[in-house]
């Protein structure tokens, strides 16, 4: 009887929170949805001729799959004066080879040499890749080298950098795995939760796979100083215009296509390192997810257990938890489609996940904000880090 007791007295104590907390979330899923809509149907009106001279800046390392066609659809943007840029590390890394063999003379190779123990791989390239510029372009412009973008994608990312009060502007990515399967669309739902979560009053973080930003506002920001002995550049680049007052503003209308399959055991490794990466630069938004995430999924744990024990209570409450965040999800497809109409036939094919997956993708939630709250170290391609915090980094050597 005091268990009963007990166990009925912690169904009410997680499962209205969680009610409230989910039916909250459909607001602003409903929100971010219009910002699209409006974000999206606005951007067509950009000109051309009224863009800065801009250097678009791709960090590679390794010829990963899918290498030329990314990087070919970035070296043909729509844009009248853009210089692409593509930085390394190792002049013998064969993801040269590919940017010269599919680029050809359309593209700025840069060595930067062996990284410093202290500083991120992707980072210590970067700076490489900003100092060779000089004094030139107007704008720096970053995207990751397992991204795909539209023609129109870095006119897109620019443009709204006319607004003095913005730092930054951003874009995000929406992973399209061609074949499917349980493990990459489950990639696909998990990431694509982020869009939804993004702030649409300029107040984002900037994700370093689409991020545009005057030079005059990354020198005047210290972004140089605030990259300095760490690993994430997009969370450090966001403190840094945040600090200096500035807002950073999302761009649905810039979303970039991620392509591939995974396996099981290399997507979940790749929310932890996410987790992990968000816990040192950005605890307080880490341990608010955490919490959220362990009040929603013990609350749908006792719900079932009232199911068990044949109370419809459970049920309801149990529908009430799924189903608005379900209904999000499918939100989140019809957001794809409105960024990505040449997608038309993928989601056709794939879209049911976003909504039939969504309860799943919040346990692995919850796996990895646990998983990642118990370390500090995270492995990037090929190299092995210990976040100290987020102003000192440490590669492990022969880890």
């Amino acid at each position: 009887m005091i268990c009963s007791h007990l166990l009925d007295t912690l169904f009410w104590l997680f499962a209205v929170p969680a009610v409230v907390a989910t039916l909250f979330s459909v607001k602003s899923g409903r929100r971010a949805l219009e910002y699209a809509e409006d974000r999206i149907r606005e951007s067509a009106g950009f000109p051309n001729s009224e863009l800065p001279t801009t250097a678009l800046i791709v960090p590679v390392k390794g010829a990963e799959p899918g290498l030329a066609e990314n990087l070919v659809s970035l070296a043909r943007q729509d844009h009248p004066r853009f210089e692409l840029v593509v930085c390394c590390a190792a002049a013998d890394d064969p993801a040269l080879g590919v940017a010269r063999a599919s680029i050809g003379a359309g593209v700025r190779i840069v060595v930067a040499g062996e990284p410093p123990r202290d500083t991120g791989e992707k980072i210590h390239n970067l700076l490489a890749a900003i100092d060779a510029l000089g004094d030139g372009p107007e704008v720096l412009a970053f995207a990751d080298s397992d991204g795909r973008a539209g023609p129109d994608w870095l006119r897109k990312l620019v443009a709204p950098l006319s607004d003095p009060g913005l730092g930054a502007v951003t874009a995000y990515r929406w992973h399209f795995p061609e074949e499917g399967g349980f493990w990459p669309l489950l990639r696909s739902v998990w990431d694509s939760s982020v869009t939804t979560v993004l702030d649409t009053r300029d107040r984002s973080f900037a994700w370093g796979g689409g991020t545009a930003l005057r030079r005059e506002v990354f020198e005047s920001c210290r972004v140089r100083e605030f990259w300095r002995g760490a690993v994430s550049d997009d969370l450090r680049l966001t403190s840094a215009v945040r600090k200096a007052g500035l807002g950073i503003r999302y761009l649905p209308e810039a979303m970039v296509a991620t392509t591939g399959q995974c396996t099981g055991s290399g997507f979940l490794a790749w929310t932890v390192r996410q987790l992990t990466i968000t816990r040192v630069y950005r605890f307080r938004t880490w341990i608010a997810g955490c919490v959220s995430h362990i009040v929603y999924c013990t609350a749908q744990a006792l719900c079932l257990l009232q199911v068990s024990q044949g109370r419809f209570v459970g049920l309801a409450a149990l529908l009430l938890i799924l189903l608005p965040g379900m209904a999000k999800g499918g939100l989140r497809a019809y957001v794809c489609g409105l960024a990505f109409p040449d997608r038309e036939g993928w989601l056709e094919r794939h879209g049911w996940a976003y909504f039939w997956m969504t309860p799943i993708a919040t346990w692995v939630w919850l796996y990895a904000f646990l998983r990642s709250g118990f370390t500090r170290r995270i492995s990037w391609r090929g190299r092995t880090y210990e976040l100290i915090d987020e102003n000192r980094v440490r590669e492990v050597r022969g880890a």
